[in-house]
Parts: structure tokens; sequence; C-alpha cells
């Protein structure tokens, strides 16, 4: 008999601690999403958290066409990797603006780059959105013409396109 009264508590509590942890999930702002969009083939993927950055229509998913944006020199390439990433290898004549300084490097951004300068922000490719964030920012900023690079540096050098 005691067995049952044990599993009715252990029910209880695992009842009320589930709840507890879907109500903190639910009014946290950084909440983990239930839902999300996993396929990379569509994209860059994204758990649709309540501060999603990820939006779809600023990607270019063409290698071809982001090499005819860089060769005819049509925009800044930014790498969103942290510094150390970047050091390690990047597209030829990249900016690195990592994600994870972008408040203290942002005025020494904009000094360098006028509002008008269409950019092209990259990362770690479609399992990477901190692209997406920096180009978020970057209209935060008034940047108006930022595109996201979503297959990112690995597909750039798998293609043996100019790194550094």
């Amino acid at each position: 008999m005691p067995y049952k009264s044990i599993a009715k508590e252990v029910v209880i509590l695992a009842v009320i601690s589930l709840a507890t942890a879907f109500g903190v999930n639910w009014v946290s702002p950084k909440g983990i999403a239930f839902v999300g969009q996993w396929d990379t083939a569509q994209g860059v993927i994204t758990a649709k958290a309540k501060n999603d950055m990820v939006a779809h229509e600023l990607e270019l998913d063409d290698i071809i066409m982001v090499k005819n944006i860089y060769d005819h020199q049509q925009a800044i390439f930014v790498d969103a990797r942290s510094q150390e990433d970047f050091r390690e290898g990047h597209i030829r004549g990249a900016v690195s603006l990592p994600i994870g300084e972008f408040e203290s490097r942002i005025d020494q951004f904009k000094a360098s780059y006028p509002l008008s300068q269409y950019i092209v922000a990259y990362c770690s490719g479609r399992e990477c959105d901190d692209s997406h964030e920096l180009a978020q920012r970057l209209f935060e900023h008034g940047y108006a013409d930022v595109s996201v690079f979503i297959d990112g540096y690995p597909a750039w050098m798998a293609e043996g396109f100019p790194i550094e």
C-alpha cells in the first residue's frame, strides 16, 4: 500500500514540475520554442524563439549569385563569426564584425562604411543564425541593404572561392 502513495506523490511532483517548467518557458523572453524550421533545404534552421532573428526573405541561397556579387564588388562581406574563427579563415576581403562584439565595434564599423553600403553577412552555414542576428542589428543601426549568405564560409571554402 505505501507504494501507491509514493507513486501518487511522484506523479503529482512530476506534474507540478512540468507545469512550472512550461510556465517559466512561456513567460521567458528567451524561452525555447515548441516548433521550428529544421530543414536546411529551406534556409537557416531556427527554433522560432520569441526573439528569433531569422528572416528568410533576406537569405541568399545561390552560391553562384553570391560569387557574382563578390566578383563585381557590389557588397561588403561581413563575417559574423568569432574573431578566432575569422583568423582561421574567411572570405577574402571580408570584414570581421563578430556578433558577440557587436556593441563594442559598431561605431568603428559605421565610421568605415556608409549606411547606404550593401552588406552581405555570413557565418558558419545554415545551422548558424549569427549572420541573421548581425543583419537585424545592422538594420537597427540604420543600414537598409543587408542580405544573408546562408551557406556561409564553409560553402565558400568548399567551392574553392577566394579565402584568406
